[in-house]
């Protein structure tokens, strides 16, 4: 984090003579860049950050419930972002909030699926193991199970957690071990950490 929170983010215009090369983007170049990226991205386009992103995307997935307009899913798409996540899936209602993301919903596929066996069905398709991450009754605990390399961890609405459909369908449900006093923890955080488990397993060498 910057130490100064009025410290303006980014670089000015690019001096002349500008860098040469189709990743580059000329308003950019031209008026500065300010967007929330790594300075390997300064004055890239768009387009060019998410064909640089797709060459080096992990192949875990991530989903998440959204029955009531989940205020989450912001933060589980950032998550997914900074991690380096293959997709994003959201299932349920199409509308969320994207604040929470920061504008990280540029560079991430998003999927929507309508019904929990629609997701499925695709997850399937896919050949991706459906992993649950939840407080439930016989839940591993993600500190000490392996994760399925090929896989998507879906998460449920906050407060109710996994739907009985998607207990039902994950091939394994992982919980989160907690040591207060409070029953679970915020969906945004605990996609964190569950992603931040698949990257210790499998991309940290």
């Amino acid at each position: 984090m910057a130490d100064d929170l009025n410290e303006e983010v980014g670089v000015g215009p690019h001096p002349q003579p500008w860098p040469e090369g189709d990743h580059y983007d000329p308003d950019l170049l031209r008026d500065g860049d300010r967007r929330n990226v790594l300075d390997k991205y300064r004055y890239w386009s768009r387009e060019a950050i998410v064909v640089d992103l797709d060459r080096r995307r992990h192949p875990f997935h991530v989903a998440i419930e959204n029955w009531q307009h989940d205020l989450n899913i912001g933060t589980v798409v950032r998550n997914a972002n900074a991690f380096l996540a293959s997709s994003v899936h959201i299932v349920g209602e199409r509308k969320w909030n994207r604040r929470g993301a920061m504008v990280t919903d540029r560079y991430q596929h998003l999927e929507h699926h309508t019904s929990v066996e629609d997701f499925v069905a695709a997850m399937v398709a896919k050949k991706l193991t459906v992993v649950g991450i939840d407080n439930l009754p016989g839940a591993q605990p993600i500190e000490t199970t392996p994760l399925p390399r090929d896989c998507v961890l879906v998460f449920g609405q906050e407060g109710p957690g996994l739907s009985d459909p998607v207990r039902e369908m994950a091939e394994l449900v992982l919980s989160i071990t907690q040591f207060g006093s409070t029953r679970s923890i915020n969906a945004g955080v605990a996609s964190g950490i569950a992603m931040h488990s698949w990257i210790r397993q499998h991309a940290i060498q």
